[in-house]
């Protein structure tokens, strides 16, 4: 296909897609001619997923283009994908030194050694714990460290069937693909859902939501 019905059956205009081919994130097309090149169904895939990490997983191009860089290298080990990915997923800067940044570090440290999870050196999203919490702790709610060990119960069985989503896959580049989609929009999967299921807690724990109708059959499950 040629590249304007590319951007049809995408939605991506042309000018945005010749950006996405100069950036290195989408391949050129097969060149038919010095001014025309054609494109088939490996670009439209690749560009639905750029669409994808950038709408909803809500990377940056630069990001984008780590994770990508990362899928197209066959010699980097599936772990390692995972990795580049979650890597993009953390928020920019530096967790702080003051007292509240330097216990969150040492509680998350000790988290990770307690349950025996891999980790690095500077990894994204230790700092990015670290940086909540001492949030929390900056603002009062100190005691919500009492709720880590439950968080990252929920988080590894959450980690588990991201796994075997990937699992379900066949061909390596699709195990490749399922792994980035696993973790950059399974990350958006998820913070949603927990979005519905704290209006959902709210509502049983402290009454019902003001205008809102109690779901049907929820008086019998909380009878």
């Amino acid at each position: 296909m040629r590249i304007g019905e590319l951007s049809r059956r995408t939605g991506v205009p042309v000018p945005t897609i010749k950006y996405y081919v100069r950036e290195g994130l989408l391949p050129a097309g097969e060149l038919s001619s010095p001014n025309q090149a054609h494109y088939d169904e490996t670009h439209e895939r690749r560009l639905r997923l750029i669409r994808a990490l950038l709408e909803v997983g809500g990377l940056k191009v630069a990001a984008i283009a780590e994770v990508l860089g990362a899928m197209d290298d066959p010699g980097r080990p599936l772990h390692k994908v995972l990795g580049a990915a979650a890597d993009q997923l953390g928020a920019a800067g530096a967790v702080g030194d003051d007292a509240e940044a330097e216990a969150a570090g040492a509680v998350v440290q000790r988290l990770i050694a307690r349950r025996g999870w891999h980790s690095h050196e500077g990894d994204p999203a230790a700092r990015d714990l670290a940086r909540a919490l001492a949030a929390l702790s900056r603002v009062g709610h100190g005691a919500f460290l009492e709720l880590l060990e439950e968080y990252a119960d929920a988080a590894e069985v959450v980690a588990r069937a991201d796994l075997a989503y990937v699992g379900r896959q066949g061909p390596v580049e699709e195990l490749v693909e399922s792994v980035v989609i696993g973790t950059v929009l399974g990350e958006a999967v998820f913070g949603a859902l927990r979005r519905l299921a704290h209006v959902d807690a709210s509502a049983r724990f402290f009454g019902r939501v003001e205008g809102q109708a109690e779901p049907e059959g929820a008086g019998a499950r909380e009878a």
